[in-house]
């Protein structure tokens, strides 16, 4: 399975983004996806994560209610939409895929993206 992770760029706060990452593979419809970011000097960390099958998502407490994941199987690509962007969401954004569940931790993915930056700036 290969991700390719794509959307980024530079936003003012207060803007909004969507990033897309597009899955190869026959798995895609029944496997966990995942996004994680990380920000310069700091460690990689969860974002959200969404089931096989659209009904069930988890997102940090740091973007609730601002981001939200999505997808769309016949398509094999996961979403990103994230709103009201601030200065502190700026980060490298990897999507993860291949999880068996639900889960936060990074280890529990087996595939990952190459990552597209997000830069909120004014």
């Amino acid at each position: 399975v290969q991700l390719q992770a794509s959307g980024g760029g530079l936003v003012q706060p207060g803007g909004s983004l969507r990033l897309s990452c597009a899955a190869s593979g026959r798995t895609f419809s029944s496997a966990y996806m995942g996004w994680f970011r990380q920000a310069p000097g700091k460690e990689r960390e969860f974002v959200a994560a969404i089931s096989g099958s659209g009904g069930i998502t988890s997102y940090a407490d740091s973007v609730q209610g601002r981001f939200t994941i999505s997808r769309v199987n016949p398509e094999n690509t996961v979403y990103l939409q994230m709103n009201s962007l601030r200065p502190v969401d700026t980060a490298v954004y990897y999507c993860a895929g291949g999880a068996l569940t639900m889960t936060t931790m990074q280890a529990r993915y087996h595939y990952w993206g190459q990552g597209t930056q997000v830069t909120v700036s004014s």
